[in-house]
């Protein structure tokens, strides 16, 4: 069992004793994503695979919360900040903009982009790279800033 996953059980294992049903609710839903992927896949989920379920998780939370605003839906929109809450603390922490900029001024240097025609080879390199410390369309709108100027 990989250690994401032992973390996410034990932290689930703990609010059931501590009554933290909303936690335990949460958890108990990636746990569930996690175990149906292993079954779909029949293989034993690693450490990026599990990240890679946890980010999939936030964006839909990120997503819904902003459609409940436009819809007025102010009680789920606090349910799913507080459910991107606890995943968002299984994600390593995120790039702030500076290093975000730096880190896309390194690839751009290294893949010799020059133009935003070139943001295809930007964007394969850094999904590689900064891709579990920074969000997809974060490092998109930096990438395109920083070829257009």
């Amino acid at each position: 069992m990989s250690t994401m996953k032992d973390r996410i059980s034990s932290d689930m294992k703990e609010a059931m004793k501590s009554k933290e049903n909303f936690k335990r609710d949460t958890l108990r839903l990636i746990m569930s994503a996690i175990k149906q992927i292993e079954v779909d896949e029949r293989k034993e989920l690693s450490d990026d695979d599990v990240l890679a379920v946890l980010k999939k998780a936030a964006k839909q939370r990120d997503e819904a919360i902003t459609q409940y605003k436009e819809a007025k839906r102010d009680d789920l929109v606090e349910q799913e900040e507080k459910e991107l809450e606890i995943i968002v603390s299984y994600l390593p922490k995120q790039l702030d903009d500076s290093e975000l900029e730096a880190e896309v001024r390194k690839i751009i240097s290294e893949v010799g982009a020059s133009s935003p025609k070139d943001m295809g080879k930007v964007m394969g390199v850094a999904t590689k790279k900064i891709g579990s410390v920074a969000d997809g369309k974060r490092v998109s709108e930096m990438t395109k800033k920083l070829l257009s100027s």
